[in-house]
């Protein structure tokens, strides 16, 4: 009786953790982390059967149960299920698929199927044997069940797991097709009809690489097309994402009914009915077939002829807002917007198909688009232009002065005069900062004699904007144009190189005024880009010239430096600063040397950055946010490898770094060598060029 109530005690205690696992308070969650940490994995398992089982339990608290069971699975199998006895490891896979029969709440039903799914992929052997066979009967029993909620509990499971009748799954192929079929013509549950085509078009994804299965599994595309429509006007995209990564992984599938799907997808994408997200979706399964099947898509003319003018009706979806010319920061909206997938669509397309299809077709669309009154259409009608160059490059040689000269009439001016004149545009910060962001495109590919003639008034001009950019900073705090401006500074003199010695005293001071005093958190970038901007004119005047400052860029930095260690993970200084400091060894030289010490230890502290990876199913990579810094790769089965992309960057630069030390300093580098030489090797797979952020790669933006 003592070890019963000490059990319900640990139980009962359980429960409140898990309470506090979802707790809105940080300290208190967090708290409860380390002590869930602390629990052995087979005790882990225990509790939360045991709070999956009690429908006393609070629902919230029952469905986290589910959701770190199913996350226990996944990451620590190995360490925790086999520690259990037989009888331990019979009795949990019996109580799963018992659950599962009682569960009555759905959330939580699929949430026990996930369970299962994860469960049964971990009890596939080397050998592809199932070692839960009890788990295939629970699927044929319940798929073919008159309770609804089985048969989708079936199909979520293999949705979950595609692969879970493993080395079987040839044996069981028909039964399989049978059932997907079946489930798919169910007329009176939208909801199995949805899930069915969901888990067909994993079972193809899950599949790719087998092309008999392909052909043999084609005739289930139609209603995975049915399925796909119907779900769509039921606000549900999940079908569409499916068809999505269908699309990009296997194309091949759709190729007997190619046109069917072509044709779906352009009316979906057309009708403003449904969501944005649901159109740009739908846009995205053409624009996927450009890139993956584009031999197989060539030969439908007629779809790309109308996905066209689709993408560029979404392109002139662009309200009106007051503020948006004089906003200090780029929002969301800019990055996720109708106009901004429908230029992007473009972009890809005309690279995946080529410019000597995508020119013809587009070109009237542009002309008419660039004539209409309603700014709306010019302004799309030039973005369209910018898209397509890439990929209609060839084509559009042959007509670039007509391009141009008509292009030409919005600006009023040449090229260099005109993007001067817009950004002197104080009626619109995000006007002048494109024409800044523009100039430094133009610049930085611009060969050096066709620049020089134009440098005097550029300089000019560049320099009255800065001043007024800055006296902003100081009165308002507005730092988006001087932030463009700085580097279009940065761009211009690294073209010319000698040729801005003339012009390095009216800039210098001013940069550096910016870099000691733009010291406040929201500054961070102007301050980064600032630093870029000192270290690349020292470059370009050279060192005779850069020395007289060079006491004080050196003081500046170093102060930087010191509060290196409290600059936060994602601070765009760090990138900035050790860059310069190449480029300044670079100017100095052997002199340089003395500052070895101060910059060496932050420059191996970034260079030694290890990124977090994981393995994720499905849902756990939708929960997460984008702003998580998180890149996903699908490895089939439901599973993403994921990787935290935020530092890869500052430690490819950092490496390079390093590199360009031992090739300036040489023998006064060796004292270090020992440690770069042990911190590089296991990194051989990266290839690096030590000169690749001492050129004007180092200030490339976009527009």
């Amino acid at each position: 009786m003592a070890a019963v109530a000490v059990a319900v005690a640990e139980q009962e205690q359980f429960y409140a953790l898990l309470g506090n696992l979802l707790s809105p308070d940080n300290a208190v969650r967090k708290q409860a982390e380390e002590t869930y940490e602390n629990i052995p994995g087979p005790s882990k398992i225990t509790y939360l059967l045991q709070a999956i089982r009690n429908t006393a339990t609070p629902e919230e608290a029952r469905q986290m149960a589910a959701v770190l069971l199913r996350r226990l699975l996944s990451s620590a199998f190995e360490e925790v299920y086999p520690a259990l006895s037989p009888e331990d490891q019979t009795s949990v896979k019996s109580e799963l698929l018992l659950f599962i029969q009682l569960e009555v709440q759905s959330t939580m039903r699929k949430k026990i199927c996930d369970i299962v799914a994860e469960l049964a992929r971990n009890l596939i052997d080397e050998d592809g044997n199932n070692q839960w066979p009890e788990v295939l009967k629970f699927l044929f029993d319940s798929v073919s069940s008159q309770n609804v909620g089985l048969r989708e509990a079936a199909l979520h499971i293999f949705w979950n797991f595609p692969g879970i009748f493993g080395n079987q799954q040839q044996h069981y192929l028909e039964v399989i097709k049978r059932m997907l079929v079946q489930c798919m013509q169910d007329q009176e549950h939208p909801s199995t009809k949805t899930l069915s085509a969901r888990a067909a078009a994993g079972f193809v994804l899950a599949n790719e690489h087998n092309a008999p299965l392909l052909k043999h599994f084609a005739d289930l595309l139609p209603g995975i097309l049915q399925a796909l429509n119907d779900s769509c006007y039921q606000n549900d995209d999940s079908v569409l994402k499916s068809l999505v990564e269908i699309a990009d992984s296997v194309p091949k599938y759709l190729r007997p009914h190619l046109e069917a799907t072509l044709q779906l997808t352009l009316k979906l994408c057309a009708d403003t009915s449904l969501s944005n997200m649901q159109r740009q979706l739908a846009l995205e399964v053409i624009v996927a077939l450009s890139e993956t099947a584009a031999a197989m898509l060539r030969r439908h003319t007629n779809i790309i002829a109308q996905a066209i003018p689709q993408m560029l009706a979404m392109m002139v979806d662009l309200e009106e807002d007051e503020d948006w010319a004089n906003a200090d920061e780029l929002t969301d909206d800019d990055y996720d917007s109708n106009a901004v997938a429908g230029e992007s669509a473009l972009d890809r397309m005309a690279c995946g198909l080529g410019g000597k299809l995508v020119l013809p077709m587009i070109k009237e669309h542009i002309m008419q688009m660039l004539q209409n009154p309603d700014w709306k259409y010019r302004y799309a009608g030039l973005m369209a232009l910018s898209a397509i160059g890439e990929g209609c490059h060839q084509q559009m040689e042959g007509i670039l002065n007509e391009i141009v000269n008509f292009v030409l009439l919005f600006l009023q001016d040449p090229v260099i005069g005109a993007l001067l004149q817009t950004m002197e545009d104080q009626g619109s910060q995000r006007v002048q900062a494109h024409a800044a962001a523009a100039l430094i495109n133009f610049t930085e590919d611009c060969p050096k004699s066709v620049l020089i003639p134009y440098l005097d008034t550029l300089v000019k001009h560049l320099h009255s904007i800065m001043v007024i950019k800055l006296q902003e900073l100081i009165q308002k705090g507005t730092k988006l144009v001087l932030e463009q401006v700085v580097t279009s500074i940065a761009s211009v003199a690294d073209t010319v190189e000698e040729k801005f010695v003339p012009y390095y005293d009216l800039f210098m001071p001013s940069l550096k005024h910016i870099v000691e005093n733009a010291v406040q958190k929201e500054l961070r970038l102007l301050r980064g880009k600032t630093i870029e901007c000192i270290s690349l004119i020292g470059l370009a005047v050279g060192k005779e010239k850069f020395m007289q400052d060079a006491s004080d860029v050196m003081q500046l930095l170093l102060k930087t430096q010191t509060d290196f260690n409290d600059l936060e993970d994602d601070d765009p200084q760090i990138s900035y600063m050790i860059s310069a400091w190449a480029r300044m060894c670079k100017i100095l030289g052997k002199e340089f040397q003395q500052y070895l010490p101060v910059v060496m230890g932050p420059l191996m502290k970034t260079a030694s950055i290890k990124p977090e990876v994981a393995l994720l199913d499905t849902q756990d990579m939708e929960n997460m946010s984008d702003d998580d810094g998180w890149e996903f790769v699908s490895i089939g089965d439901q599973q993403s490898f994921g990787i935290k992309t935020a530092g890869l960057e500052e430690k490819a630069t950092a490496c390079q770094m390093l590199v360009c030390y031992a090739k300036e300093l040489k023998e006064g580098f060796v004292e270090y060598t020992e440690q770069v030489v042990k911190l590089m090797v296991p990194l051989v797979k990266f290839y690096f060029h030590d000169d690749i952020l001492l050129t004007n790669s180092a200030v490339k933006t976009e527009t």
